[in-house]
């Protein structure tokens, strides 16, 4: 299979377009300001060609904050589809999702989904996972930036945009890099008092949940939401964590960008090595398929913020590129599989 990019800093698709060519499926990357235009120009341009669409940061060898940008792959066989109302009913076109999927013959070695959501992303994620369980399908995806997506030429809200990708030349893989470990023992706590609309956590182990993490760090109220970049809280799922976001105070208790459940066990997490831990990511791929044809990655925007902070990012995106043609997105959210991840990267490689 083969990957093209192309991008436009001012938002020019027509520039933009220019270095795409005989697509099988389409994906783009636009802003919110343009997003509708853009959408339809594509259509107008590529109306036969599956195509799924949202808003947020692109990326390739450099990071662009606004304008358009546009993949294309060939050599895969392609379907996308939506699913609406996805606050309320995710499971309302769960049909459609499955008559996708066996459009294009999925098979585990060589199929991924690709989807990119609005919000309630945990629900809409064990929906889809109701079908794609069944036959072993990897799933990477990420939350729009404005609320919107698009399939095949239609704007959405409150939806699930998603594409199926059968890699016609080889296998595929998904991965995900998480650049954060527990801190060392004393800091494992039982959620309580939680809202799962609100994402709010109450209490840790009984106690004010605000209260233990800002006297852990010495910080107050106000510093909650720069102490995410670095101590996040980690969600205990057997042998894995998935992390979770803190967004701010909130009485005595947290909000968080992701649901908290009564009795789930979090712990509290730091960061590691991240050079190294990209550079394991890197090395994994090269391993797995020597030279990939693709990676389209989704990073989050946590993540981008620290590591622009740190002068890191062009130095991620020349690692990443090491190990194929690398492209991708920064969203408000990760998927992988079927776990919805904060700060975190997920990427399907191809080869």
């Amino acid at each position: 299979m083969r990957q093209l990019y192309g991008k436009s800093d001012r938002g020019d698709l027509s520039e933009a377009l220019k270095s795409i060519s005989s697509p099988d499926l389409l994906i783009m990357v636009s802003n919110g300001n343009q997003f509708k235009s853009h959408v339809a120009e594509l259509n107008e341009k590529y109306p036969n060609v599956p195509c799924i669409a949202t808003t947020g940061h692109f990326y390739a060898d450099t990071i662009k904050e606004g304008g358009v940008a546009v993949v294309a792959m060939s050599g895969v066989k392609a379907s996308a589809g939506v699913l609406r109302d996805v606050s309320t009913v995710p499971i309302r076109d769960i049909a459609d999702f499955e008559k996708n999927l066996l459009s294009v013959s999925p098979d585990a070695k060589n199929t991924v989904c690709i989807d990119f959501c609005t919000g309630n992303d945990a629900a809409v994620l064990s929906t889809m996972y109701s079908v794609l369980g069944k036959k072993n399908i990897s799933l990477v995806g990420g939350t729009a930036f404005d609320g919107m997506v698009a399939v095949n030429g239609t704007v959405y809200e409150d939806a699930s945009a998603y594409i199926f990708i059968k890699n016609l030349g080889g296998k595929i893989k998904v991965y995900k890099e998480n650049i954060y470990k527990p801190m060392e023992e004393g800091y494992r706590f039982v959620a309580s008092n939680t809202n799962r609309d609100k994402y709010y956590v109450g209490d840790f182990n009984g106690k004010p949940a605000k209260k233990v993490y800002e006297d852990i760090f010495g910080i107050g109220d106000a510093d909650i939401a720069n102490q995410t970049f670095r101590n996040p809280l980690g969600k205990v799922t057997g042998r894995d964590i998935c992390i979770v976001s803190l967004k701010e105070a909130s009485g005595n208790g947290l909000c968080c960008y992701r649901q908290v459940n009564n009795s789930d066990v979090l712990t509290i997490l730091h960061i590691e090595d991240y050079e190294k831990v990209v550079d394991e990511t890197v090395e994994a791929i090269k391993s797995d398929f020597g030279k990939a044809s693709a990676i389209f990655s989704i990073n989050c925007v946590f993540r981008y913020f620290f590591f622009n902070d740190e002068h890191f990012m062009s130095t991620y995106l020349t690692k990443m590129s090491t190990a194929g043609m690398h492209v991708g997105m920064v969203g408000n959210g990760e998927h992988h599989n079927e776990q919805f991840i904060n700060q975190s990267m997920s990427c399907v490689a191809f080869e």
